[in-house]
């Protein structure tokens, strides 16, 4: 590909040049990584208020 070379071209109909841009947007946001990629960190807020074992959700209602 050289520096010439447009990346995309129009093969038909005459776009305005907001037409333009919303295609170049979309081409933009498509072509970067998704979040679903990138692993999700939880804060430590979040964090705080998991339980620290899966089954101490059962115990949590019992008197202590």
């Amino acid at each position: 590909m050289s520096a010439e070379e447009p990346l995309f071209r129009v093969v038909r109909g005459v776009p305005t040049a907001d037409e333009l841009a919303a295609l170049v947007g979309a081409v933009i946001v498509r072509s970067r990584p998704t979040a679903a990629a990138a692993p999700a960190t939880a804060s430590a807020w979040t964090r705080s208020g998991r339980p620290a074992r899966p089954d101490t959700w059962r115990t949590s209602g019992l008197p202590r």
